[in-house]
């Protein structure tokens, strides 16, 4: 695809609301159609997988006391009971949605943000509700990856740091841009759901230290307010041209900066946010992949051996997130995914990590090695790399540097799909399910959205009503 001139003196809304609307799927390049594609079946069967997980029967309840059910709008994924799922409107199925995607920690990550936890359920809700077809759905999964893309890569290393979090921040203005594609908005619509996300967005970081689960709603609530903006703007709202770089726009309010609407809008088109979209292969926090992996292989060196101590050096960006320095006491998933002591114990001493594993908060062999593991921020390890060093008891010191990049992590679709069902061998998902997806994502854009719906469809049978999450009170981060 060539990439549109976007050097004239326009806004960044308005920059971005062109590209937008003139994706098509014909002009995509076939790299990032296929990346859609394999982000929309990591989706799709990350989501399967957590089924069990307790998260989404909350969004569920709420939705439902927001909403009510109806017979119109969408399916809450997942919501089995004797082969019924309930149906609410586009907003509260999308709220449910998300916390399903986001239940095991396992969805794509784009730099900071989890993208695609708040655009796949909306997508999918829109489009079965008949707000969009379904030949616009890649390309609208584009278009939020992109939108969202482009303002994470560019500020998340000054909003995070500031107790923002990424997901929701950048999300809601995914989810607004891909909304806004998929109800076929023209270009000047388009670029005021994107002024309007700026005003609705935000999301913190502190259910993080707290080990508490406000962190797998952010996703479904900006998923809302990104649809909120869109619907707005179709309805005519008169939107902030310059919402993004004006004196008290989005920029200078959250990443307390300037910037530079043509640079930015630059690279739009030529530097593909969804190329630097990455998939789990843990159920742990994504800046903890690599010292899991990391973790194994030093596993393997150790044999059993009595450990002394363990080092840790990486990325400030990294040790400085919410939640990654924690030791304890743990009594929730939410502080475990994200602790880095807590999952190199646990992989060094237990293997690869579960979900089982995760929620074992009394092994006492796996709480006393946290205790041992030192975190060491190091400005010469860079993000998503790893140094870690274990001193056995007889003074041996084995160390492992561990240096990865997003290429490392950006899957192809024989390796999603193998990933996607070793979770669902292991949480009694068919495997015509996964069938399904892979059916469905391949043959957009001249799929049926039944095939998603039946594969969901095809999950245990779960009660419909809110069970209780996987803490037993809250942990002390």
């Amino acid at each position: 695809m060539t990439a549109p001139d976007l050097t004239a003196p326009d806004t960044l809304a308005t920059a971005i609301a062109r590209f937008v609307a003139g994706l098509t799927l014909d002009s995509l390049p076939p790299d990032v159609v296929e990346k859609a594609r394999v982000c929309l079946l990591n989706g799709y069967g990350i989501a399967l997988g957590g089924h069990d997980t307790p998260y989404a029967p909350v969004a569920r309840a709420a939705a439902l006391a927001l909403h009510g059910e109806r017979s119109d709008g969408a399916t809450m994924l997942g919501d089995n009971t004797s082969g019924r799922s309930r149906r609410t409107s586009v907003p509260g199925a999308a709220l449910a949605g998300s916390a399903l995607f986001h239940g095991r920690a396992q969805e794509d990550t784009c730099g900071a943000a989890h993208i695609g936890a708040v655009l796949i359920p909306l997508l999918t809700a829109l489009v079965e509700a008949g707000d969009g077809p379904v030949e616009r759905l890649l390309p609208a999964l584009v278009a939020g990856y992109e939108a969202g893309g482009l303002l994470e890569n560019a500020f998340s290393p000054l909003t995070t740091p500031a107790g923002l979090r990424a997901s929701p921040l950048y999300g809601t203005l995914a989810a607004a841009a891909g909304a806004a594609y998929l109800l076929g908005l023209p270009e000047d619509r388009i670029a005021a759901a994107l002024a309007n996300a700026a005003s609705f967005t935000g999301g913190i970081l502190q259910s993080f230290d707290d080990g508490t689960d406000e962190w797998r709603y952010q996703v479904g609530v900006a998923a809302v307010n990104g649809l909120t903006a869109a619907r707005l703007a179709a309805a005519g709202s008169v939107s902030a041209p310059r919402a993004f770089e004006g004196r008290t726009g989005f920029v200078r309010a959250f990443a307390r900066t300037g910037c530079d609407p043509v640079e930015l809008a630059a690279r739009l088109g030529r530097d593909w946010s969804i190329h630097r979209v990455t998939f789990k292969p843990y159920p742990v926090c994504a800046f903890n992949q690599t010292p899991v992996t990391a973790a194994l292989a030093l596993r393997e060196e150790v044999a059993g051996r009595a450990i002394r101590s363990v080092t840790v050096r990486m990325n400030p960006f990294e040790t400085g997130y919410a939640g990654m320095d924690s030791k304890g006491t743990f009594a929730s998933i939410s502080g475990t995914l994200m602790s880095i002591p807590f999952c190199i114990a646990l992989t060094l001493l237990r293997g690869v990590p579960t979900m089982e594993t995760m929620t074992r908060y009394d092994d006492g062999a796996v709480n006393a090695l946290v205790e041992r593991v030192a975190l060491v921020p190091d400005e010469g390890v860079r993000r998503l790399c790893c140094a870690i060093e274990v001193v056995l008891e007889d003074g041996t010191a084995l160390t492992r540097r561990q240096d990865m990049t997003t290429d490392d992590f950006s899957l192809p679709w024989e390796a999603v799909s193998a990933l996607v069902r070793r979770i669902g061998d292991e949480t009694g998902v068919p495997a015509d399910a996964y069938d399904r997806i892979e059916r469905f994502a391949r043959a957009l854009p001249g799929a049926a959205i039944d095939d998603v719906l039946e594969a969901f469809g095809r999950l245990p049978d779960h009660p419909h009503q809110a069970s209780v999450s996987l803490v037993k009170g809250v942990g002390n981060g």
